[in-house]
């Protein structure tokens, strides 16, 4: 089994040390970079995973259509192109994705440094049948279902509402994604 490294960082992003991911999961909250990366599709619907039941965190819930770790010493870019090709099985070019911003999420056993973007692809997706059931395309009254259910992730929730606040999910959802 490979050991997976990742940059320990400050509230700005910026890498201080290094941890294992076991480590950086183990309730210790070590502040470890990730990306996500939203994909809707050209009528508006957003993308979404449904975590497998054996995943450590949040298992069986929806989340983000790509969401994971960036290695220690690996660039964002590289980061984003390897989970999206990983998760959906597609090639996507960093600098055609809408950033949406950087915040800091928390959960009981972690802390994340988040980056967050958005982007437009109909597919077809390959999905990484390690770590997804399935993904599918949802309006933004299926995902408020999921919502009020519990059946999303809290990330993904706080998700959400940046979308929301991008304009990007509700009456004019993915208007303006490259």
């Amino acid at each position: 089994m490979t050991v997976e490294w990742f940059d320990i960082v400050d509230e700005n992003g910026t890498a201080l040390d290094r941890a294992t991911r076991a480590r950086c999961h183990d309730g210790s909250k070590l502040l470890h970079p990730v990306v996500h990366v939203h994909v809707f599709n050209s009528g508006g619907k957003l993308l979404l995973q449904k975590r497998k039941l054996t995943k450590d965190i949040q298992p069986g819930k929806w989340d983000t259509s790509v969401g994971g770790h960036i290695q220690s010493g690996e660039l964002l870019e590289d980061a984003i192109q390897r989970e999206v090709l990983e998760e959906i099985g597609i090639e996507i070019d960093p600098a055609r994705l809408r950033p949406l911003g950087r915040y800091l999420f928390e959960s009981e056993i972690e802390r994340e440094y988040v980056y967050s973007y958005a982007c437009t692809h109909d597919g077809p997706f390959r999905i990484q049948e390690e770590e997804i059931d399935e993904v599918r395309f949802l309006d933004i009254t299926e995902i408020d279902d999921l919502i009020a259910t519990g059946e999303t992730t809290p990330n993904f929730n706080r998700e959400a509402d940046l979308l929301r606040k991008e304009k990007l999910l509700g009456e004019r959802a993915g208007v303006g994604l490259p």
